[in-house]
């Protein structure tokens, strides 16, 4: 097997939301796909994959730098034993010259081409990537995943009657737990609206985050004015790399903390868990593989905490995407979270993977199925089009 054309597309994301710190209406993401030379159906076998939500496309890195390194390789050193595509390989390859550290769109361009192989095995097995990740890390795949609906963010001109017919939408679709946003209005007006939200479905379904909004006494001021509350967790209260803030949130508030999403290597992760005092048994991961060089550097962050006494049920992976339902389904992860109304065309999961009980399965397609997902297909389809044509 031969890798054939590697291609990168910026797409933008659908609408407005903002949360504390970013408005998203001028977001992007790099979607990316891998062709290989096997051809099946009259046409060639493509490995496609995103670098997740919420920060921008890496455009440039992955043109400019990390295809070109993939695409000059030795066809034979990008494959493992069996002869497919080895992720490790590809992204050993695109990281090639790089100094270690320094992680955030570097780790982000990586992972969508690590992921792209990941997608592009499963294809050539003609099976789910859930099938294809469990087998690779000697696992047994569920067949369902918790998952939690995101929103609650800021928009212009609604209030509180529009964020609860929201949060009432998600329970109709099957949701029973959720997350809002908070820290961009003022203290009482997100109390408002967090009291607004659990009217509809119940403090302990309801998790609250400040992306990185707070300074270390906003952080434990906001701690305790939601530990009343009996809120499901509180979510990077600050700074993502201010371990001694995350550590006084966990010493002041009873409640779970999560928190990881812009943590990007194992050794950042490793850093956390010495000095941000995570607690077992109660706090919450979130890192994300389609920001963090790919499933392989994923994979050793769960080692990571498992190595420190936590347990991956309590890994709820960011980005709300069918890539993190497939890990989380293979991994044996606590769940997921789930974009149902933002972020398209590549929030949420495709008609065929319905919410039942708070909980999810993937669909049997092979890889990740982003081809069944209206919006994201046709644009696959484009990209894959012009790398072939």
């Amino acid at each position: 097997m031969r890798v054939t054309a590697i291609g990168e597309r910026p797409v933008a994301l659908h609408g407005s939301p903002a949360n504390a710190v970013v408005n998203f209406a001028q977001h992007t993401v790099s979607l990316v796909a891998l062709v290989s030379d096997v051809v099946r159906d009259g046409k060639p076998v493509a490995g496609v994959a995103f670098d997740s939500i919420g920060r921008f496309a890496q455009s440039g890195i992955l043109r400019d730098r990390m295809i070109p390194r993939v695409l000059s390789a030795a066809p034979d050193a990008l494959l493992d034993r069996s002869g497919r595509i080895d992720p490790a390989a590809v992204l050993a390859c695109a990281l090639a010259d790089e100094k270690p550290g320094g992680h955030g769109d570097r780790a982000a361009a990586a992972a969508a081409l690590e992921l792209a192989c990941w997608d592009l095995n499963a294809k050539l097995d003609d099976e789910p990537a859930y099938a294809t990740i469990a087998r690779r890390f000697g696992r047994r795949p569920a067949r369902a995943v918790a998952v939690y609906a995101a929103g609650g963010y800021y928009h212009p001109g609604l209030g509180l009657a529009e964020l609860r017919d929201e949060m009432r939408g998600y329970l109709d679709q099957g949701y029973a737990a959720v997350k809002m946003k908070i820290g961009g209005a003022a203290l009482a007006d997100d109390l408002a609206r967090i009291e607004a939200v659990i009217d509809v479905v119940g403090a302990e379904h309801v998790a609250v985050d400040a992306n990185g909004r707070f300074d270390r006494s906003a952080a434990t001021q906001w701690a305790t004015a939601l530990a009343p509350y009996g809120l499901r967790w509180y979510e990077e209260p600050g700074d993502p790399l201010d371990f001694d803030l995350n550590r006084e949130v966990t010493g002041c508030y009873d409640g779970a903390v999560a928190t990881g999403e812009n943590l990007f290597s194992a050794p950042d992760v490793t850093n956390l868990l010495r000095y941000g005092g995570m607690r077992p048994g109660r706090d919450v991961f979130q890192m994300d593989a389609g920001l963090s060089y790919g499933l392989g550097e994923y994979a050793r962050m769960l080692d990571v905490i498992e190595t420190h006494g936590f347990d991956r049920r309590f890994a709820f992976p960011h980005g709300g995407h069918l890539i993190n339902l497939h890990i989380a389904a293979a991994l044996g992860l606590g769940g997921c979270e789930s974009y149902p109304g933002v972020f398209q065309p590549f929030g949420g999961y495709p008609d065929g993977c319905a919410v039942t009980e708070g909980r999810i399965s993937p669909t049997d397609a092979s890889g990740f199925g982003l081809e069944q997902k209206s919006g994201l297909a046709e644009l696959v389809a484009e990209l894959i089009t012009e790398l072939t044509a």
